[in-house]
C-alpha cells in the first residue's frame, strides 16, 4: 500500500516523497506545493511501540485531521492517535490492509485541504461562487469564506488576485454597490466594462444591489 499511495499523491497533487533524516532513510514526508508544509508522513514503525500486539515492524501513515474526527476515529481498527505527532490535530493510520485504500486517500486528501487552507484561499473560492450577472459586497465575500469580519483582508487579497480570469475579483462591490478603485482592474472604467459585460448595469459608478446583489 505504501507504493500505490506514494503514486496517489504524485498523481493527483504532483508531490514528490522527500527524505529529511538520515538517520531514517526510509521515513518520507510530503509537503503541499502550495506553502511547503507537511501534509503526510509515511514511516515504519514497531507494532510494540504502536502498543499493537506481535513483533516487527508495520508501515504507518500520519496525516493531519479535525479533531473532532481524530476523537471519533480513533477507536476504529486501525486508526492510531498520531505517532510522534501533536495528538490533536494529526492521526496515524496503519498501511497493512486494516484500514481501505479508498479511506486512506480520504484521509490524505483531507489532510491536504487542511494545510493548504487560509484565508486567501477561501476568499477567492467565494468570489469564485458569485454567479454571472451578480455582484457582491465585501462584507458579503467575508462571510462566505468564514468570517465577516475580515472585509479589509478581502479587499486586499481581491488587489493581489493571481489569476483575474478564473477569479472574477469585479463582480465584488462595497456595502453601497460602488465600484472599486480604477487601479484595480487594469485601468479607468474596467471594472464597469467588465460587469456590464456580465449585464449589470453600472451608473454613475454604482450598481443596484436589491437587483444585482447576490
Amino acid at each position: 500500500m505504501k507504493d500505490q499511495i506514494e503514486e496517489y499523491i504524485k498523481g493527483k497533487y504532483g508531490v514528490a516523497p522527500e527524505h529529511p533524516w538520515g538517520k531514517y532513510p526510509e521515513n518520507e514526508t510530503f509537503k503541499a506545493l502550495e506553502n511547503d508544509k507537511w501534509f503526510a508522513l509515511i514511516m515504519p514503525v514497531s507494532r510494540h511501540s504502536l502498543g499493537l500486539q506481535g513483533t516487527g515492524m508495520v508501515w504507518v501513515i500520519n496525516v493531519k485531521a479535525d479533531p473532532e474526527l481524530i476523537g471519533m476515529i480513533v477507536s476504529t481498527d486501525g486508526y492510531l492517535p498520531a505517532y510522534h505527532m501533536n495528538k490533536q490535530h494529526w492521526l496515524t493510520i496503519l498501511l497493512d490492509g486494516t484500514v481501505p485504500e479508498e479511506q486512506v486517500y480520504e484521509r490524505i486528501d483531507e489532510s491536504y485541504v487542511l494545510i493548504t487552507d487560509n484565508p486567501t484561499k477561501r476568499i477567492y473560492e467565494a468570489v469564485r461562487k458569485i454567479p454571472r450577472g451578480k455582484v457582491a459586497t465585501y462584507g458579503q465575500v467575508a462571510a462566505l469564506a468564514g468570517n465577516p469580519k475580515m472585509s479589509r483582508a478581502v479587499g486586499n487579497a481581491l488587489h493581489k488576485n493571481p489569476d483575474p480570469e478564473g477569479t472574477p475579483c469585479y463582480r465584488v462591490v462595497n456595502s453601497k454597490g460602488e465600484l472599486s478603485g480604477e487601479f484595480a482592474f487594469g485601468g479607468p472604467g474596467e471594472q464597469a466594462k467588465r460587469l456590464t459585460a456580465d449585464g449589470i448595469e453600472v451608473v454613475d459608478g454604482k450598481v443596484d444591489l436589491e437587483k444585482y446583489g447576490i
